[in-house]
This record gives structure tokens, sequence and C-alpha cells, in this order.
């Protein structure tokens, strides 16, 4: 069992920088591949980033490349998304996600947080 808590969102301008934090629980932290998803309102939730188990690997939808870093401290249980440039569309609650395997962690999802709210103002 993984537990996964979220924190840093919280209200920025336009061009501001956030950083995003995700806290585990469980000794098994370090095998799961790691991911943040969003749901803006009125949307589906969607994919943002992922990273493998040793960090090795990491994947992003097109509209964060160039802006946003997904990173992990395996020792601290903590996976963090450095979000750079922020911008009105990217408002959303932030989701967590651990999956047993990097290649599927856009679809298949084995535990979830219960979310951060990051909000662009223009």
């Amino acid at each position: 069992q993984v537990q996964l808590v979220e924190s840093g969102g919280g209200l920025v301008q336009a061009g501001d920088s956030l950083r995003l934090s995700c806290a585990a629980s469980g000794r098994t932290f370090s095998s799961y591949a790691m991911g943040w998803f969003r749901q803006a309102p009125g949307k589906e939730r969607e994919f943002v980033a992922a990273i493998s188990w040793s960090g090795g690997s990491t994947d992003y939808v097109d509209s964060v490349k160039g802006r946003f870093t997904i990173s992990r401290d395996n020792a601290k249980n903590t996976v963090y998304l450095q979000m750079n440039s922020l911008k009105p569309e990217d408002t959303a609650v932030y989701y967590c996600a651990a999956a047993r395997t990097f290649q599927t962690i856009r679809g298949l999802i084995n535990y979830w947080g219960k979310g951060t709210l990051v909000t662009v103002s223009s």
C-alpha cells in the first residue's frame, strides 16, 4: 500500500514558478514509477509528467515540455514537479500518482493522491 500526499499548490500569476511535492508512505516507494496528472474545471483528468523508479527516464505531455520538470528523491520518498513559466491554462487540480511500470503510467495507476490546486491568474 502506498499513500500519496501532495503539497505546494497555490495562486500565482502568469509567468511565475511553483514547485509541487508529493510525499509517499510505504517502503516500496522506490519501486514505483511516479507521475503527475491534472484536472482543469470541466475537463477530464490528463497526464502531465512521469518518472521511472530510478529517475533515469521521464515523460511529459507536449504542452508542458520545456516548462515543467519532474524529479524524485527516493531517500525522502518524495516526487517533485517544478513548474516554470506558468500559464492560465495550467490552472487545475494536480494529482500525484504511482504505477507499477513507467511504460504504462499514462493509463494504469495503482495509487492516487487527493490533489493540490494550482491557480494561475493572467
